[in-house]
């Protein structure tokens, strides 16, 4: 679904960019620097990267770039490693809103990978604090006026950077030591409840009709598995909050404990 937007294409630009900066994870504030035109050392600097399809025709695609300090972040979770594409959704959702469409699944990139996957010519958008922690890249659509113009370094120049390199310069130079966890706490997460499995042949799943019941692996009365991203965190009993089933806790696991 599309909705009508205005403003030059630099406008609707640095838009998504704004939205994108206000919710993707981060240890400060981040906010949108000068559009620059895109290049193949774009990439430089950053470690991980992801892209999303937008729901409109010719529509270009997005990409977020971001430092190591996020992407240290989610593999070091405590909930297990987490995945960037998922991290990043709410932020490239937020900025195709913005352009007055919608994103499809985010998908995590290698970040030699992304400028092709754009699939032409494109503008970045840096997203920083103190310093450049992150990017968005936004495809160029047809027929788009070339109002991005000037060096790719000139919406950087106040910022702590890197040597330059040829063609481009690390975006990500200075960034500040890494808050870990602090930078996940605005990340949405899937949470199962699982109140037991069984094993069934394809014979007996075929063989499944209306009133036919499935014997698990627990027990009446035993508690249910909480898990994040697939990972047991937490047991406790099923219990009805307002008609619908909640669980209270009763018990956190811990890597000992899970062992």
């Amino acid at each position: 679904m599309t909705t009508a937007t205005t403003g030059t294409p630099t406008q609707l630009v640095l838009a998504a960019a704004t939205a994108a900066a206000g919710v993707l994870p981060a240890a400060e504030p981040l906010v949108p620097g000068t559009p620059v035109p895109g290049t193949p050392d774009v990439t430089t600097g950053f470690a991980g990267a992801a892209v999303v399809e937008l729901d409109a025709p010719g529509a270009p695609r997005i990409a977020v770039l971001v430092a190591a300090d996020l992407v240290e972040a989610l593999a070091s979770s405590p909930l297990g490693g987490l995945d960037l594409a998922a991290a990043t959704q709410p932020a490239l959702d937020a900025a195709a809103a913005a352009l007055g469409t919608t994103a499809g699944a985010a998908r995590r990139v290698d970040l030699g990978l992304v400028v092709g996957d754009l699939g032409g010519p494109f503008t970045a958008v840096p997203l920083s604090g103190s310093t450049v922690a992150a990017a968005l890249l936004v495809g160029d659509v047809a027929g788009q006026s070339d109002e991005v113009t000037g060096p790719a370094t000139a919406a950087f120049d106040a910022l702590p950077l890197a040597n330059p390199t040829p063609n481009g310069v690390d975006l990500t130079a200075g960034l500040p030591p890494t808050r870990g966890i602090e930078m996940l706490h605005g990340v949405d997460m899937e949470v199962t409840v699982v109140l037991g499995r069984t094993r069934m042949t394809v014979r007996d799943l075929l063989a499944l009709s209306p009133g036919a019941v499935l014997e698990l692996d627990r027990a009446a009365g035993s508690p249910a598995d909480l898990l994040v991203n697939g990972r047991l965190i937490a047991r406790g009993e099923v219990v009805v909050v307002d008609e619908d089933f909640g669980l209270r806790v009763t018990e956190i696991v811990d890597d000992a404990t899970e062992g």
